[in-house]
């Protein structure tokens, strides 16, 4: 599926993080896929409210609890910088389907990182 969102369509997901040598670059790339994905899953579902979205947002984070695995072995972590990236990027995708109300650490609160 097409993201049909105009902002979401032209963000770069994770920006900060894509040619840093500490991350994985294959593994940033699946970290932005993880965002995409919860974007057209926003868009298919259409949550009616702050807790639809935030159980949408639970599964994408739970995907990036097992990408932090990934990263641990390949000697990389979410460590802060990764930690903020990612959680200004979920409320980003709250904000654009239009939910500014969003708690930040709401979105993410399913995290292990």
């Amino acid at each position: 599926m097409a993201i049909t969102n105009e902002k979401v369509a032209g963000y770069a997901f994770l920006e900060k993080l894509f040619g840093d040598s500490y991350y994985p670059q294959e593994l940033i790339a699946e970290g932005r896929t993880i965002l995409l994905e919860l974007c057209e899953r926003i868009e298919r579902q259409r949550p009616a409210d702050l807790a639809a979205l935030y159980a949408l947002t639970a599964v994408a984070t739970e995907r990036f609890n097992e990408l932090d695995g990934k990263m641990r072995d390949a000697g990389s972590e979410i460590e802060t910088v990764a930690r903020d990236e990612i959680a200004v990027d979920f409320h980003f995708v709250a904000k654009a389907y239009g939910f500014p109300e969003a708690d930040i650490e709401e979105l993410v609160a399913e995290r292990d990182w």
